[in-house]
């Protein structure tokens, strides 16, 4: 397996306060997923564990680097960059060539399309198709039997927007996830993952984005794939920055005021020196808009809050600028299908306790 994996990392947009390792860690229930792709084939995790530095049981979060480096060795052992989950395995050196096979494509979804073609000549089951439907790109997953396990889905979402998002110099945000697959014990874990709505036992298996990010351009070179390849930075995996571009700046302003003060358009427009319709242009060129990141801000802030606060749920839309607490309760449901009271519990349940 490449280099990359071993920063095996999250899609969970968490909140721009958070420091570089929260956004690092990996739920222990991830761990034992993967070692589980060991036992069923009755061989010992011990190797695998003490490869990656990690002890003989975990039961903390680990950092993306030691959850990657747990992945590499376990690719290793058996061959199979895919955990054993797939049709077929996924045999060592995969990762390398659909990186090749999709680094000249003219546009993300046309990338897309490739790597999904690619990913099912080598694993045969599942097999992907990119839908555009309701204003959504959509990367659905069918299976020739029964449903798979939710960590076989996520798996297949990690590499796939990793590569994504490192193609157009990114983040891609998520806008759903589907699993074919019942909801597992730790389905809050998958919630925190992906940050964005979550919905198990459905009758497909999906991961949506907005359509407009389909026609971003890619202009990547060989000398950057190898330098992807041989560095894989962590935080295209763990959460893909944003690190550059109008959308980065029109992020860093509205993170640096409360959301409660944020300025309408034609303001943000003014103190950017820009026309509006020149902003709006330059943001939809980024597959953006300017209700998308507020609405990302917004997300993270709120998930923060209720994690690590005990503020009232009323004080929390009010701070992110919500002028009645039904309306917050609305948008947290869109974002993770759970209501602001049922994340808070959550995130009690799986606190660790000292």
């Amino acid at each position: 397996m490449t280099k990359m994996l071993r920063y095996s990392g999250q899609f969970c947009h968490r909140s721009a306060d958070l420091n570089d390792l929260d956004r690092r860690m990996i739920a222990p229930a991830f761990v034992e997923e993967a070692l589980d792709s060991l036992r069923r084939l009755g061989r010992p995790v011990g190797p695998a564990l003490q490869r990656a530095g990690l002890p003989s049981a975990v039961t903390q979060p680990v950092s993306a680097e030691s959850y990657g480096a747990l992945w590499l060795a376990i690719a290793a052992e058996l061959d199979d960059e895919f955990f054993g989950m797939g049709g077929r395995p996924m045999r060592s050196g995969s990762f390398t060539l659909l990186c090749h096979c999709v680094l000249h494509a003219e546009t993300l979804g046309q990338a897309l399309r490739r790597a999904l073609r690619f990913m099912d000549v080598v694993l045969d089951d599942p097999r992907g198709a990119l839908v555009v439907r309701d204003g959504l790109a959509l990367i659905e997953l069918s299976d020739s039997g029964p449903a798979r396990s939710a960590f076989a889905y996520r798996t297949y979402w990690i590499i796939l927007h990793g590569i994504a998002c490192w193609l157009v110099g990114r983040r891609l945000p998520i806008r759903l996830v589907d699993f074919r697959c019942a909801e597992p014990e730790q389905g809050a874990d998958y919630r925190l993952f992906f940050g964005a709505p979550v919905r198990f036992s459905q009758t497909c298996s999906r991961l949506g984005f907005d359509r407009a990010l389909l026609d971003l351009p890619i202009s990547r070179s060989e000398d950057a794939l190898k330098q992807f390849l041989q560095a894989a930075p962590a935080n295209i995996l763990v959460r893909y920055r944003y690190d550059a571009g109008t959308a980065a700046v029109v992020r860093r302003k509205l993170g640096q005021m409360p959301p409660t003060v944020w300025p309408n358009f034609a303001t943000l427009a003014g103190d950017m020196r820009s026309s509006p319709s020149t902003l709006r242009h330059r943001l939809h060129a980024e597959g953006q808009s300017y209700a998308a990141i507020k609405d990302d801000i917004r997300r993270d802030l709120a998930m923060s809050k209720l994690a690590d606060t005990s503020a009232a749920i009323a004080d929390i839309a009010a701070q992110l600028g919500y002028s009645e607490p039904s309306a917050f309760y609305r948008a947290f449901r869109k974002w993770t299908s759970r209501t602001p009271d049922a994340f808070r519990r959550e995130q009690i349940a799986i606190a660790p306790h000292g």
